[in-house]
């Protein structure tokens, strides 16, 4: 066997350390820890690598902040002149960041509601949200869980993943565990690992997943050790996390590369960003190059109504554009769902530009991405489906759980009203039917 076929491969990183990180040796440079031990995070720090601007300064000075801290690398990959570079704008405050708008909530999505214990979020029937950590290598201006993430009271441990485990173990109709924080992937690899061996033991979990914006701020942590370790723990899926085609530098492209040849599908969950990446070109670009790193656009969420992040919002109508310029000009699996994250707690609701224009017993007219309108003519002999017959549904009708319109469209009932529709729809009189052939009477409420 060739000798240099055993050496291990070197982490993801710059050839050499770019100013002002030039005297730094190389092997520390691409050493993840070091690059968590030096991230920067004060105005004077900050200032040292870019020309801040007063509204950046403010940001920075401000008191009781959402936490900043960035890796030298990304930070290396900012326009130090410029305070509208897409990468500075997504973790570099500003003043505008103080700024409340309306409708802003501290848990848009409700996930506290919906946390049978801590840290777990049961939302879904068969899929729960399993937070790990709370810290992150970067912290991303935006973030939904500000509330929790990067802060020094709340931390999860052992007592929160046992409690969390025995949650799972205990719900069978949990398949789908999607491991999230904070960033999962800056936890030492030993925690992580126990983490997926105890999820691999409970024969109803089907498919482990880990959400991580770890290979674009710190592509150095995914290590020989890290991929090596994951690899035992298939299926195991990831979600990575970019927003703007300069993220995607040769370093993460590596980082991505590696867990792609450990067998790990990786899909990328977005944010429109005002600012960022609200434009149809820019968002051309980046899944063009997610796909030639061997990542599929997975979702383009709409930013939450977080306090904090009201200047990254954009109108809806702004993504409805965006993937009416992709659909139909790009390949389709590299356009990603457009998603709005219900606040309140309402999970994700697709949106998406109209192509169904209209319908008629036996035909649906639909338009293409160029305005070309056509017919389809429904089948005559179609026999529907006997659910009666069919084993999966009998498996669906044992479960029970969440139902939703689904329930409607299957015939397994007419209605769904909203909590305390019947109450609100109750009269101060009260309808009684008599024996049939007899009048029907009303009498007042209290009679």
């Amino acid at each position: 066997m060739n000798p240099k076929e055993d050496k291990p491969k070197e982490p993801p990183g710059f050839e050499e350390p770019p100013h002002p990180w030039h005297d730094v040796p190389l092997a520390q440079w691409n050493d993840w820890r070091w690059q968590l031990r030096h991230r920067l995070n004060t105005l004077d720090e900050l200032g040292r690598i870019l020309k801040l601007a007063p509204e950046e300064e403010a940001g920075i000075s401000a008191q009781n902040h959402f936490r900043i801290d960035v890796t030298p690398y990304f930070a290396a990959l900012m326009d130090p002149d410029d305070p509208t570079c897409p990468i500075r704008r997504q973790v570099i405050p500003t003043a505008r960041e103080l700024d409340g708008f309306e409708a802003a909530m501290v848990d848009s999505l409700g996930e506290d509601a919906h946390s049978p214990v801590p840290g777990l979020v049961h939302r879904y029937p068969d899929r729960v949200l399993m937070l790990v950590t709370t810290l992150c290598a970067s912290y991303c201006r935006y973030c939904t869980r500000s509330r929790i993430v990067g802060g020094k009271a709340a931390r999860f441990g052992r007592a929160h993943y046992d409690a969390q485990i025995d949650y799972i173990a205990s719900n069978p109709a949990v398949r789908d565990v999607l491991i999230s924080g904070g960033d999962p992937l800056v936890l030492a690899t030993p925690v992580l690992e126990d983490l997926l061996q105890r999820l691999r033991a409970i024969p109803h979990v089907e498919v482990v997943r880990i959400g991580t914006r770890t290979p674009i701020f710190l592509p150095q942590r995914i290590d020989d050790e890290l991929v090596e370790m994951l690899k035992r723990y298939h299926p195991l899926w990831m979600n990575i996390h970019v927003n703007h085609p300069k993220e995607l530098t040769p370093a993460a492209r590596q980082a991505c590369a590696r867990l792609a040849d450990a067998g790990i599908p990786l899909g990328c969950q977005s944010v429109l960003l005002a600012g960022v990446n609200d434009c149809p070109n820019v968002m051309k670009d980046l899944v063009h190059a997610l796909l030639q790193t061997r990542v599929r656009p997975y979702y383009l969420y709409q930013c939450d109504m977080v306090p904090g992040a009201g200047h990254f919002r954009t109108p809806v109508s702004r993504g409805i554009e965006i993937i009416e310029a992709l659909r139909g000009h790009t390949s389709g699996f590299a356009v990603p769902t457009y998603v709005i994250d219900a606040p309140g707690g309402g999970g994700k609701v697709p949106v998406a530009p109209q192509y169904l224009i209209s319908q008629s017993p036996g035909r649906t007219v639909v338009r293409n991405f160029e305005g070309f309108i056509t017919t389809y003519t429904e089948p005559t002999c179609y026999e529907p489906h006997d659910a009666s017959r069919c084993p999966a549904c009998q498996r669906k009708r044992d479960e029970g759980g969440q139902e939703g319109v689904a329930s409607l469209l299957a015939g397994e009932r007419v209605a769904i009203a909203p909590e305390g529709f019947v109450q609100s729809h109750q009269r101060l009189t009260r309808i009684r039917w008599r024996p049939i052939k007899q009048a029907l009477t009303i009498e007042e409420e209290g009679e």
